[in-house]
């Protein structure tokens, strides 16, 4: 079964800095796109930043310049380097990975990680 754990949630005052980790277990094979999410109070989860094989990155407009994604393909890990942090950016921070195995779509969800900024 596959899992992937967050850590590395906490709070800062805005400016701060903190780091996303997700490390995953029980897959046999290296995801297709390892990635955040995020969801605050009363809003829709969004993508904050992924990165596909082959691809690229991609990121929110909203954290561009201030948040850096990176993975490591061969351990299915991924992070996420969040500076100059704002309170809107206060939410759940979610791993995410999908793709497709053998033609077959999978996507799995880590737990969460708060993320609290205040001014």
């Amino acid at each position: 079964q596959v899992q992937l754990v967050e850590s590395g949630g906490g709070s800062v005052q805005a400016g701060g800095s903190l780091r996303l980790s997700c490390v995953s277990s029980g897959s046999r094979f290296s995801f297709t796109v390892m990635g955040w999410y995020r969801q605050a109070p009363g809003k829709q989860r969004e993508l904050v930043a992924d990165v596909s094989v082959g691809i690229g990155s991609t990121y929110l407009d909203a954290v561009k310049g201030r948040f850096t994604v990176s993975r490591n393909g061969a351990k299915n890990t991924v992070y996420l380097e969040m500076n100059s942090l704002k309170p809107e950016d206060t939410a759940v921070y979610y791993c995410n990975a999908r793709g497709s195995y053998v033609s077959r779509p999978y996507e799995y969800w880590g737990q969460g990680t708060q993320v609290t900024v205040s001014s």
